[in-house]
C-alpha cells in the first residue's frame, strides 16, 4: 500500500492551524506578563456595623513599609497571596484578598474585625474586644462604643464584655445611650447613660433583654414625666420591679446680713459673743420601689 504524502500533508498542515488559532485565541490575545507593569492598586474596605480603624492610606502605607507596594512592579513578580499574608497579619484585618488583572491594575479587598466595646480596666490594661471576642490593641482613633471600666480580667472581657457589646451594638437605643460600663468586684455591672444624671445597676450580667426592656418603660413612661435627673441610681437587680433612689436634695444656708460697724464701747466692757445658729440638716430621701 502506498504511503499518501498528499493526505498526511493535509492532515500535518489541519494540526498546525489549529495550534497557531489556539495560541492566538490564548497567549497572542494576552499582554505579555513579562513586561506588563503594575498601574494602579485599589483598596476596598468593608466597615461593619461601627466604622473600623483602617483607612485606605493606612494600609498602602504597612505596604510601603513591608515593600510589598506593587506600584511599578512587573506583573509577573507581583506575588498576590504574600499581600494577603501580610495584611491578614494586622490585628484589625479579619480577612484580605488580592488579585491582579491583566492589565496591571492589583486589587485588594479586606474586612475589618469589628470592635463591640472598650476596655479601660482598673489594673491598667487599655484594649478593645472585638465581635468575636478576640483583644484588639489600642489605637490612636477615637471610637463611639461603650466604655468598660472597673475590675477586669481578660478573661471576663473575652467571655461577658463581648456579650454585652454585642447587645448594645444591636439595639440602636442602647447603642447611642450607653456611655459606660462599670464593672464591679463581683462581676456585676452598672451603666452610665449618656442622657440622664443618674447609674442604672443591672447586677449580674444576666437576662439583659428584659433588664433593658424594663427600663425603656421606665425611661418612656417615668422619667419623661418626672425628669431625668429625679433619681441618682435605678436599680434592676430585681425581676419585674425597679427601685429608684431620689437625688438627695442640696442642703442650703441661709444668707448672713451684712456685718454693721459697731459704735465704740468704753475700754472695760467686752461686746457679748453667741454661737451662730447652725443650719438644719436636710432629710435624706429614702430609695422609692416602683413595679412593673
Amino acid at each position: 500500500m502506498a504511503f499518501n504524502w498528499k493526505r498526511t500533508a493535509i492532515i500535518v498542515a489541519d494540526c498546525l492551524i489549529g495550534i497557531y488559532l489556539v495560541l492566538a485565541i490564548t497567549a497572542f490575545n494576552h499582554p505579555d506578563e513579562l513586561s506588563t507593569v503594575c498601574t494602579e492598586v485599589r483598596i476596598d474596605i468593608k466597615d461593619g456595623i461601627v466604622k473600623g480603624f483602617l483607612n485606605a492610606d493606612e494600609v498602602k502605607l504597612e505596604l510601603q513599609r513591608a515593600h510589598a507596594y506593587p506600584i511599578g512592579e512587573l506583573c509577573s513578580q507581583v506575588k498576590t497571596r504574600d499581600i494577603e499574608e501580610l495584611l491578614e497579619r494586622n490585628p484589625f484585618v479579619e480577612n484580605a484578598e488580592c488579585y491582579m488583572t491583566q492589565t496591571g491594575h492589583v486589587y485588594i479587598q479586606l474586612t475589618q474585625r469589628l470592635p463591640v466595646i472598650r476596655v479601660k480596666a482598673d489594673n491598667g490594661d487599655d484594649y478593645y474586644v472585638d465581635e468575636y471576642g478576640n483583644i484588639m490593641p489600642n489605637t490612636h482613633y477615637v471610637s463611639d462604643l461603650a466604655i468598660a471600666t472597673g475590675d477586669i480580667s481578660k478573661s471576663y472581657a473575652k467571655k461577658t464584655l463581648v456579650r454585652i457589646g454585642n447587645f448594645l451594638l444591636q439595639h440602636p437605643l442602647w447603642r447611642s445611650q450607653v456611655e459606660q460600663v462599670n464593672v464591679l468586684s463581683d462581676g456585676s455591672i452598672e451603666m452610665v447613660p449618656r442622657v440622664g444624671d443618674h447609674v442604672v445597676y443591672l447586677g449580674q450580667p444576666v437576662n439583659l433583654q428584659e433588664k433593658l426592656d424594663r427600663l425603656e418603660k421606665f425611661y418612656r413612661y417615668g422619667l419623661s414625666q418626672a425628669g431625668w435627673n429625679k433619681y441618682s441610681y435605678i436599680n434592676l437587680e430585681f425581676n419585674n420591679q425597679i427601685i429608684c433612689k431620689k437625688r438627695a436634695l442640696k442642703k442650703t444656708y441661709p444668707q448672713q446680713p451684712v456685718a454693721q460697724q459697731a459704735p465704740q464701747q468704753p475700754a472695760v466692757q467686752q461686746a457679748s459673743q453667741q454661737p451662730a445658729a447652725q443650719p438644719e440638716a436636710t432629710r435624706q430621701e429614702k430609695p422609692h420601689k416602683q413595679n412593673l
